[in-house]
């Protein structure tokens, strides 16, 4: 699965923080911006990964899933 998210940066003192605007819980931080955005693309797999699984114990066997586009603009 390939998606497109938007990603924000913020210099705060020595340190970056670094978020995914439409993905509640995907945020990290770096002394640098570079190891900043590593960070934060290691955090946006392993949050849709959990999600993923979450949903996947939650509803069994018995669960649709198809790929969903949006024009977001």
């Amino acid at each position: 699965m390939v998606g497109q998210f938007t990603a924000v940066y913020i210099k705060r003192g020595r340190w970056y923080i670094g978020y995914v605007e439409e993905i509640p819980g995907a945020n990290t931080q770096g002394r640098t911006l570079s190891e900043t955005k590593r960070n934060l693309k290691e955090a946006l797999e392993l949050v849709l990964e959990s999600n993923r699984a979450l949903a996947h114990k939650a509803h069994g066997p018995h669960v649709i899933e198809e790929p969903i586009n949006i024009a977001v603009g």
